[in-house]
């Protein structure tokens, strides 16, 4: 499992290492999905609102890649990738598979880190004085 879990760690760390830097150097092409998606896309990009994204990308998977601060980088991948699962799963169906297998990557990463998140994760938060 140690092994699954280093695997994950670096295949999450460069696919949003690879299009947290897209969106910075457009070297991917990709027009804008049709309907819905698009207008959506389009209101993000021309907002700014997407630098951040990118930004909230591409700092994570450093820390993935150089392994340093795993769990503060999957706290901050997290809600990037619910956001990405139901971009796809509501007006981009075409991607979902792609979306549910970088959600899968991050359990197993996570499962290698657990430990980091295991008082995260108490029924009863424990009072310090």
């Amino acid at each position: 499992m140690k092994i699954a879990s280093l695997v994950a760690r670096y295949l999450l760390g460069f696919i949003f290492l690879v299009f947290g830097l897209n969106g910075f150097l457009h070297f991917i092409p990709t027009p804008p999905p049709p309907g819905v998606a698009g207008d959506f896309m389009i209101v993000l990009f021309e907002s700014h609102y997407l630098v951040i994204i990118f930004l909230l990308q591409l700092i994570p998977a450093v820390l993935l890649l150089i392994n340093r601060f795993v769990p503060l980088a999957l706290v901050l991948l997290g809600p990037v990738i619910v956001n990405i699962v139901c971009f796809h799963a509501l007006m981009a169906p075409a991607g979902l598979p792609m979306a549910l297998f970088v959600t899968a990557l991050w359990v197993l990463v996570a499962y290698g880190v657990r430990s980091a998140f295991a008082r995260l994760l108490q029924v009863r938060a424990s009072e310090t004085a």
